[in-house]
């Protein structure tokens, strides 16, 4: 028997914000419509990727849940297929985004909006100083005294950056400064994108007690390519190995920390989740060091997030409002730092130093995520090399559900691509073929997909097994290209730089959305921010 799902009024939702409960918010559109126009404190979880995510995101069944949408119906199938998953207590924002606004409460564009905002709110309270491209770039022609720190991931550094740039990645940067910058006189800058990045890499710095002059670089990479200077494609210079004199000085910088802002440390025992879930709260085991260290061995159950992307896009990896944050890295400075920046977002969050962890088992590799519902039932699977042969003669039409950004980038020979949740509608362009065959990279989404296609149609569907990776893995060509899309492709955003025409009004039009973002969020009483 279907379940029947409750519908909650924008001023319900209002009190759930505020009622000190736990509350997971999620709106079911794709990226760019959730962009254009969504609730504060929504995080976006598509339709179409749901199962891939939920199970990390909410993992306690009994959560309350609220699904949204701009009234287009897919809040009430994210929460009937939710609910179908053993869910107990999931409800839809009766009239969704538009009602809300209706009853006068703020609505926000962006994404990753809360920590965005969070960081204009930072530079504000804290005075957080800057300097301009312009003056970056008269220290560089005086041959001043100064270090330039990219603070964002590696791959967006070596994609774009600033001549001379090192990549310390946010949550880094206290860890390595003092290898990397012995003298007091050196002036400091930490840059990033755009803003967020910049303005926490920087305060993180001045918060450790660092005795240097230390700025962000206003509006970061961006404002560099408006101001007409010159972008490194391709950079690779990174921070050194940590020394132990350096580390010595780390671990006091972060004490220091630990003390203003009276960071909780945790019993190595509560990184079972399973134990410290039994009272029904919700917990997040999350290490912040680099992929590199994690994937040689981490806590079990723990999620690899960098610390500054923790911060950079906290409602991805933290579904649950009111949830507890458990922070882990090898000697507690990465953790510490972090931990600083998320109880200043208003989370409960403490740290976990692993060298305390003696006895707790550790597993390597990479983190993968709980997937809900597979194996899928019913599904028929096919091999690449079955594919291979199919397609040769004709058999068999592909449709890829990766993400739209990575179908570009390469997909099987002559694959259609479309976004899950709308292959109902898209189904008469693929009817005319033999046999109809979903690809993802690692094949979980296409069984997903392939399970719910299958009831729709009499053509065979079949899911590849392994998906594309392992049909490149079998030594299949793959192809780019942007041809044979079957609808909108609106799951992911363009940053300016990504932008086909018009990059650098799209920069300028960020950057004075981010600014924006500190007036809007001090007159919003839902955000949580403690400063």
């Amino acid at each position: 028997m279907e379940q029947k799902i409750a519908r909650v009024d924008a001023k319900t939702l209002k009190g759930y914000l505020h009622d000190g409960g736990e509350l997971a918010l999620f709106d079911a559109r794709e990226e760019v419509p959730f962009e254009l126009r969504h609730l504060l404190m929504a995080g976006n979880v598509p339709l179409s990727r749901l199962e891939l995510q939920v199970g990390y995101l909410v993992p306690n069944r009994d959560t309350r849940v609220v699904w949204c949408d701009d009234g287009d119906g897919l809040a009430e199938r994210a929460a009937a297929r939710m609910a179908a998953l053993g869910y107990t207590d999931v409800a839809v924002l009766e009239g969704g985004v538009s009602a809300w606004e209706d009853k006068g409460y703020p609505i926000y564009q962006g994404v990753h909006v809360p920590s965005k905002g969070f960081a204009e709110v930072v530079e504000h309270e804290a005075q957080t100083p800057w300097i301009t491209a312009q003056e970056l770039k008269s220290m560089m022609d005086a041959d001043a005294d100064f270090a330039l720190f990219d603070s964002r991931s590696f791959a967006e550094f070596n994609g774009n950056s600033i001549p001379g740039a090192i990549s310390v990645p946010g949550a880094e940067l206290v860890l390595r400064f003092p290898d990397m910058v012995p003298s007091p006189d050196t002036t400091v800058v930490v840059n990033c994108g755009g803003r967020t990045r910049s303005i926490i890499g920087a305060q993180a710095l001045i918060d450790a007690g660092y005795p240097n002059k230390i700025v962000s670089l206003r509006n970061g990479t961006q404002d560099w390519h408006l101001a007409g200077y010159e972008v490194v494609v391709g950079a690779t210079k990174t921070a050194p190995e940590v020394s132990s004199a350096g580390l010595e000085t780390a671990r006091k910088a972060a004490a220091r920390v630990a003390r203003a802002f009276d960071i909780a440390t945790a019993d190595p025992a509560e990184a079972d989740l399973s134990a410290s879930r039994k009272d029904g709260r919700t917990a997040y085991l999350i290490d912040v060091r680099t992929q590199e260290e994690y994937e040689a061995g981490h806590l079990k159950g723990a999620k690899f997030v960098a610390g500054g992307q923790l911060v950079q896009e906290t409602e991805r990896h933290l579904g649950v409002w009111g949830a507890r944050v458990l922070l882990v890295d090898d000697n507690g400075v990465r953790a510490t730092m972090t931990a600083s920046w998320l109880m200043r977002m208003g989370w409960d969050v403490a740290i976990i130093a692993m060298e305390s962890c003696t006895g707790l088992s550790l597993e390597t590799g990479p983190y993968k995520a709980p997937v809900l519902e597979l194996p899928a039932p019913g599904v028929r699977r096919m091999t690449p090399e079955e594919l291979r042969a199919d397609l040769e003669n004709g058999a068999a039409r592909v449709t890829d559900l990766d993400w739209s950004q990575n179908f570009y980038g390469g997909h099987i020979p002559g694959a259609c691509w479309a976004i899950r949740s709308r292959l109902a509608e898209v189904l008469p362009q693929l009817q005319d073929a033999g046999k109809i065959v979903l690809t993802s990279p690692d094949g979980a989404l296409a069984e997903l997909a392939a399970s719910d296609l299958s009831a729709l149609t009499d053509v065979p569907v079949f899911a590849l097994s392994g998906g594309t990776d392992a049909w490149a893995a079998a030594g299949f060509a793959l192809e780019a290209g942007k041809d044979r899309l079957l609808c909108a492709a609106d799951d992911i955003r363009l940053r300016a730089r990504e932008q086909e025409t018009g990059v650098e009004e799209a920069m300028r039009a960020y950057l004075a959305w981010e600014i924006a973002l500190n007036a809007q969020l001090q007159a919003d009483d839902d955000q949580r921010f403690r400063l």
